[in-house]
């Protein structure tokens, strides 16, 4: 018997309501690989998705939401953070490559940045990775990658940062 979304969202839900912190996302990228891997799962959700971003589950009382990225050409984002919230990423067709940042500066008021590289991770289908509040991280993946992201809300309703390395600047979003 495989693994469904409707498995994951109740599985996700109840370690959230109970574990709402980073171990419990921890658990809950561990059930997010398991789903990405089931087969059915690609097939209904991924291999025949629209290019863009669509959010396929949202949790009606902890407002967390299911999204499946399909990226019809190559990118490379800008270091950035999800504010308050937090992203799980969880590769489903091709790869993406994930840059962790951290600040060198203060992180005063004035709209400087300064960032350094402190890690990469290549995720391939079923590696997830976890991004709590704050943390700066930048994606790069080829044309054709597909992803599923679990965010802890809709990211557009927060504000976020966004970093330009080559000026040295941060701005809020």
């Amino acid at each position: 018997m495989s693994y469904t979304l409707q498995d994951f969202a109740k599985d996700a839900h109840d370690i959230l309501n109970k574990e709402p912190g980073p171990s419990g996302r921890e658990r809950v990228a561990g059930k997010l690989s398991q789903l990405v891997k089931e087969d059915d799962f690609l097939k209904q959700y991924c291999e025949n998705a629209k290019p863009g971003r669509h959010v396929i589950y949202e949790d009606p009382e902890l407002h967390w939401q299911i999204m499946v990225h399909y990226m019809l050409e190559p990118h490379k984002g800008v270091p950035h953070d999800h504010g308050k919230s937090w992203a799980i990423y969880c590769q489903a067709i091709k790869h993406t490559d994930m840059s962790m940042w951290k600040r060198l500066d203060a992180g005063g008021e004035n709209g400087s940045a300064k960032l350094e590289k402190v890690k990469e991770i290549k995720l391939t289908r079923g590696v997830s990775g976890v991004y709590n509040g704050h943390e700066i991280h930048s994606i790069a993946y080829p044309g054709g990658a597909v992803f599923v992201r679990v965010t802890g809300c809709d990211l557009d309703t927060i504000e976020r940062l966004r970093y330009d390395l080559a000026k040295g600047t941060v701005k809020a979003e």
